[in-house]
This record gives C-alpha cells, structure tokens and sequence, in this order.
C-alpha cells in the first residue's frame, strides 16, 4: 500500500532532484522533502544526519504522523542518523537508493580519496533497512570497494557482507520524463549532414580527449558531418574543448551548456548519432535522454552501458573511430526504434517497481 513518503536530501539539485521530482509525481501517496542545495558535498556527507535529525526533532507532532518511511540519498549518513533522530522517526523504515558510491566517485589524484566517505556508504548500507542501486555496475563496484576496504582491518570481520546487502537490495533504473522528447519532431531535411552529438560533463572523467580524437579523424578522412556538444562546464575544464571549438568550428551547430530543458532536447533531436568515451558513468541518463531523442548510440562495453543497451551498439577499447563511422553510415534511429529502446526507463513503467520497493512488497532480484 502506498502510505506517505518522507524524503530527505541533502543534495538536492542535478540527478537526484530529477529523481526525487520525478518520483513525487508519479508516487499515489504523500510525499513531502525536507532539501538542502546541492553544493559542498563533502560537507554534506559529514554534517547532513545531525541537522536532517534535528530538522525530524522540531516538526510538530501532528505533522510526523502518517508516513511509511524514510527515503534517503548516499548523502545522507544512515547510521548516525538513526542515532540522533527523534523516537518517532527511528521506528519508520529506512530506505537508501544508491545514485553513486564513493569507491570508484571519480578523483583526480587516486591517493587523494578520502575513505572517509566510502566508509559512511558501507555503514549507510548496513544501517538502512531496504537498498536501491541505479544499477548493477553500481552495486558491484561498491561491494568489490567494500571487500577491498575491509581488508585493511582484517582482525575486524564484517561476516558475509555480499549476502548480508543481498537480502535488502533492488535494482531500480532512475525515471525519465520523455514527454517533452515526444511532443517535439525531428528535423530531417533533405540531403542533412549527420550530426554527432556529445552531452556529458566536460569532466576528465568522461575521457572527451578519446572523443575529440576521433572527431579529428573523421574530419581527416574527409567525413561529412556535423557537431553538437552540449553538457555543463565547470572552472577547470580540460584543455581539450578549447582546442576542439577551434578546430572544428566550421563544423559545430551548439557548443556548450544548453540554457533550458527545451533547448536542450531540442538540439538532441537534430543529432544522428551520440557518442560516450566516459572512463566512469554510474548510469547514462544523458545517453538515454538522446537515444529517445533519436539518435543512434555509440557506447564503451563497460560500465553500466551494457546494461542498458544491446551488444549492437557497444565498441571494444580501441574500437571508437570504427563504431562511429559505421554508425554515422546508419544514421538516426527510427522513432519506434528510439521508443523500444528506452521505454522502459521510463517513469510510466518504472512507476510500479518504486511503489513495491517503498512499500516493502518489492522482491529482492539477487541475480548479480
């Protein structure tokens, strides 16, 4: 039965707003948050439980009346939340979903991560009483991080942790709203360009040099087409998007962040193929989002790719220029391809797999 969902998000902007939104409107039940902005994460992580709990410990008796559970983000510290939150809150379940772990998070200097924040994701997961993960990458990237952990303190043995997080664990795709992406046609004039479109992070950790690598040969081979790089930029952004906007500037239609949710899947819907190079993707919405939109995907066989999409779209290492020329060749994908392919990331169909899951009537897949 769908009862009344609290959400607590100390992070709420990007993915996980997009998720929790998302969620809220589709969930048949209540649904209320209490947020913090999405900025100083890591502050985030250490501070978010004692002021989530003391936030629990000011609400009015009436208003904590009524709901079936917690809902919280790996930026919330489980465990020390249960501690410090209020009696009427330590009796409702926890439940935790997993948009990431800090394991394989992305750093720039490995001997910089901080185990701090993995190890609030390990004691997060015992303490919750039902998990989530976006994926089965996701999951297996985290308990391989977890084993390798505890070895440090091998006199401290944690039992069977795999089967222990089995037991409570779902596989869960974030939704996606794809109305916009439907109510909106594609352009195809006659005699167009392909176009190739990037929409990721320009982060190092999606590996653009791979992808601005191949664009160069392509133009070297005489290729016709055309580009489009979409996707946020942040202070220190690779070198390489300098470069690339000169190089190629006779060939780019849109380079940079697009300024709203329409511009955005409008210019996924002029696009023929989209490329990932990403080196770390705990899911792929931005992949998703342009497969709808029609174009054909050109994917590493790694991560949490193949998950997501057939091995026909897949490249192996070394295999980019190959896969992008030969699906240039191809072209976009037809509607009804683009909608096979994605509807069931869809909130519409993921609708009722967070109804069980909230509800504790989800069956717990231990297929790994």
């Amino acid at each position: 039965m769908a009862g009344r969902i609290l959400a607590l998000e100390p992070y709420y902007g990007g993915s996980h707003k997009n998720f929790l939104d998302g969620l809220a409107a589709v969930w048949p039940g209540g649904f209320d948050l209490i947020t913090l902005p999405a900025r100083k994460w890591k502050w985030r992580m250490r501070l978010s439980a004692p002021w989530l709990a003391a936030e629990l410990a000011g609400m009015l008796p009436g208003a904590t009346s009524g709901y079936s559970c917690l809902l919280c983000s790996t930026f919330v510290d489980v465990a020390t939340f249960k501690g410090l939150a209020p009696a009427w809150a330590r009796e409702l379940p926890v439940l935790t979903y997993f948009h990431e772990n800090q394991f394989v998070y992305p750093v720039r200097v490995e001997d910089a991560r901080d185990a701090h924040f993995a190890l609030t994701n390990l004691t997060t997961a015992l303490a919750s009483d039902r998990l989530a993960f976006n994926s089965r990458y996701n999951y297996r990237t985290f308990l391989e991080g977890c084993t390798g952990l505890l070895k440090i303190s091998s006199d401290m043995d944690l039992g069977d942790l795999p089967s222990l997080l089995d037991r409570k664990t779902s596989f869960i795709n974030p939704g996606i709203d794809f109305t916009l992406a439907d109510s909106l046609d594609r352009e195809m004039p006659e005699g167009k360009k392909p176009v190739v479109v990037w929409n990721h992070r320009w982060e190092h950790d999606k590996n653009p040099e791979e992808f601005f690598a191949a664009i160069d040969r392509l133009d070297q081979e005489g290729v016709d087409f055309h580009l489009i790089v979409l996707g946020e930029s942040f202070r220190e952004c690779p070198d390489v998007f300098t470069e690339a906007r000169k190089r190629f500037a006779l060939r780019i239609l849109q380079f940079g962040y697009a300024g709203s949710r329409e511009e955005y899947i409008g210019w996924l819907k002029k696009g023929d193929v989209v490329v990932s190079t990403a080196g770390h993707e705990f899911y792929g919405i931005s992949i998703i989002e342009a497969v709808r939109a029609g174009c054909r995907p050109v994917l590493p066989n790694r991560l949490s790719y193949p998950e997501l999409f057939p091995r026909e779209f897949l490249y192996e290492e070394g295999g980019l220029f190959g896969k992008l020329k030969a699906s240039l060749a191809l072209g976009a994908l037809s509607n009804a391809s683009a909608r096979n392919l994605t509807e069931r990331f869809s909130w519409d169909v993921l609708r009722e797999r967070y109804i069980e899951w909230l509800s504790g009537e989800c069956y717990i897949d231990t297929r790994r």
